[in-house]
């Protein structure tokens, strides 16, 4: 085993009161791929930040591998005095590192390196910033929330590139999809410590809740041990009294050990309230285009969204999705196209720009709109320190001001809001944004639970296939030209089917090329130039038996994935399904081509 290039051990930060870490350690090896998890508020950007140099712990030891180089991601990137972005992404180089890397880093991340660094969106930003810590190849590359305002085709060229770097990770993100492709262990941050699995984050969950529930095995042990102990105190004292003594202080050591148990935080305890029952029909686009300029943002689209749909809008920043989405829910007009919204809508939006938080109001302000200390929740008056309990605030937060809630607890906050709302039309803009993935699980049931209707625009794939029960998106993600094209299911089901459309038309061409060399003269093809070798002959005469064999067993996927009940039911079992289909459809296409090439060389031979 390669000795250590980082480590943190026994690591101590407290801000008053709790501590925040309280003998935590983090150790990182090259080639690691880590992903450091962990609720909101428990301390994973803090500990980065040690490791990466820019925070000092009150205590605990750090070890840095002389001459290693760490570049740290921030979530919030400063560019200084910077006049272009290339410049900016240049600055993170080292004297023996490659300028090329910034220039290749940022045609792939959709950056000219002309632009004003002052004057980025914010996936413009980021994309900035990942150009430069990623250029130098450091030893070590720190990652805090890299995916956020990212659109899915950066998403996934990033994964591969961490895939392919030299460097070891340590990421910390929400994107589900994300960590289980990129990394190999997982580091859980609970309750200021933490613990290592050495597998990636697809492992995480079922080993998290094996080790709570062997927690509290241990505790309900401890408590049962006191009782013991308790019961021979009161009934059993005929020993000597120095082992009495010993007993007792062993007592109340175990009493003190059970009082001082601190439990995992809770889960975020919600329902979206719902509104009255709206019509059948939600909403009706007939041919709705957009414009603006020369550039066609929505060709002719039509849809009918129905009482109980489940729509996510997916595609690359910039190919149009708020303008559609917007058009469909009566905010912008079309150009040309009519769009029916039905009766009895009660619309809740929750903006990708978190609506305009006022710093200086309080948690009891913003959530009941300045109207006391209640407010109506699905027909019952809460006191809005409980409802705050629910979203995991505790009810000394009430006068806190926002301006001093960390990110994630921000947008708890206005999930909050936005859940306490009577509505029956969800309309969600990069929902995901910031929770961690304990809410994030909530806010799947409340999606996929939810009565009324729900339209949400979101980069997380996982969340996407979890939730949504069909997907619009462009019908060209790599050049966007305004079709756009609804698929039922979710991203991953998208793909699939998009796949299938790319084959079927390859086997079309196929079939057309075919065609055109059999009809051609005779005269033509030359004869007798020789014979097909031992393998050749093999495979000609087996391949159309594997053929058909993979044709039943696409056959057999597919009927499966035609039950409607087959997603809500299992979701996990359908993306599997999913993705096998993937591969036999992808095999059966290379089978059929390449029996296609031995058959056409077999007929060029004999003539």
């Amino acid at each position: 085993m390669a000795p250590p290039i980082l480590k943190l051990d026994d690591i101590f930060l407290s801000f008053g009161g709790t501590p925040l870490l309280a003998g935590a350690g983090l150790q990182v090896e090259p080639g690691d791929r880590i992903c450091l998890v962990g609720r909101n508020g428990s301390g994973k950007s803090t500990l980065m930040k040690i490791a990466a140099g820019l925070f000092e712990p009150q205590s605990g030891d750090v070890f840095r591998h002389p001459g290693a180089t760490i570049r740290y991601l921030e979530q919030a990137p400063d560019f200084g005095d910077y006049r272009t972005v290339q410049a900016y992404a240049e600055a993170g180089l080292g004297p023996g590192d490659d300028p090329y890397r910034v220039t290749y880093l940022l045609e792939h991340l959709g950056l000219s390196g002309e632009e004003d660094p002052n004057r980025l969106s914010g996936g413009e930003a980021r994309r900035a910033a990942l150009a430069r810590v990623m250029a130098p190849e450091p030893d070590i590359l720190m990652l805090d929330e890299p995916t956020n305002h990212l659109d899915l085709p950066t998403i996934e060229w990033l994964e591969e590139e961490l895939r392919k770097t030299r460097s070891a990770l340590v990421l910390i993100s929400h994107d589900r999809r994300f960590l289980e492709k990129v990394s190999t262990a997982t580091v859980w941050l609970d309750r200021g410590t933490s613990r290592r699995l050495d597998r990636g984050f697809s492992h995480f969950e079922a080993w998290r809740d094996e080790v709570l529930a062997a927690e509290e095995l241990e505790q309900h042990k401890l408590g049962k041990a006191i009782e013991r102990e308790e019961h021979w105190l009161r009934y059993g004292v005929t020993a000597r009294r120095k082992r009495n003594m010993r007993r007792l202080g062993e007592l109340q050591t175990m009493r003190a050990a059970y009082r001082g148990h601190k439990g995992p935080q809770g889960s975020v305890q919600a329902a979206a309230s719902e509104g009255r029952e709206s019509g059948k029909l939600v909403i009706e686009a007939e041919a709705i285009t957009k414009s603006y300029g020369d550039r066609l943002i929505v060709a002719p689209f039509s849809i009918r969204v129905h009482r109980g749909d489940r729509i996510g809008l997916v595609g690359p920043n910039g190919a149009g999705k708020t303008t559609l989405l917007k058009m469909l829910t009566g905010q912008l007009d079309p150009d040309s196209g009519t769009v029916r919204l039905g009766t009895n809508l009660e619309i809740a939006t929750l903006d990708q720009k978190r609506e305009d938080l006022d710093p200086d109001d309080t948690l009891s302000h913003y959530l009941t709109d300045g109207r006391g200390e209640t407010l109506l929740v699905n027909g019952e008056q809460r006191h809005v320190a409980g409802y705050m309990k629910d979203f995991l605030f505790q009810p000394e937060q009430i006068r806190t001001p926002i301006k001093n809630l960390s990110g994630g607890e921000r947008a708890r906050l206005i999930l909050a809001r936005i859940m306490a709302r009577p509505s029956n039309l969800l309309i969600l803009d990069e929902p995901t944004n910031d929770l961690d993935i304990e809410t994030l699980d909530l806010l799947q049931e409340i999606v996929a639970g939810y009565n009324g209707t729900v339209i949400l625009v979101s980069h997380d794939r996982d969340f996407l296939d979890r939730t949504v029960t069909s997907t619009i998106a462009p019908a060209d993600p790599e050049a966007p030209d305004g079709r756009w094209i609804e698929y039922a299911g979710g991203y991953s089901d998208m793909l699939a089917q998009r796949r299938g459309v790319q084959e079927e038309r390859r086997r079309s061409e196929r079939q057309a090329r075919e065609r055109t060399e059999t009809s051609a003269p005779a005269a033509e093809v030359p004869k007798n130039r020789g014979k097909l070798s031992f393998k050749q002959k093999f495979a000609l005469e087996n391949l159309p038996k594997d053929i058909a064999k993979a044709e039943a067993e696409v056959a057999a996927r597919e009927k499966r994935m035609a039950d409607p009940d087959l997603f809500t039911k299992d979701p996990a079992a359908f993306t599997a399904l999913a993705s096998e289909l993937e591969a036999l459809r992808k095999r059966l296409a290379e089978m059929e081509e390449e029996w296609f090439k031995l058959e056409m060389l077999r007929e060029e031979l004999e003539g």
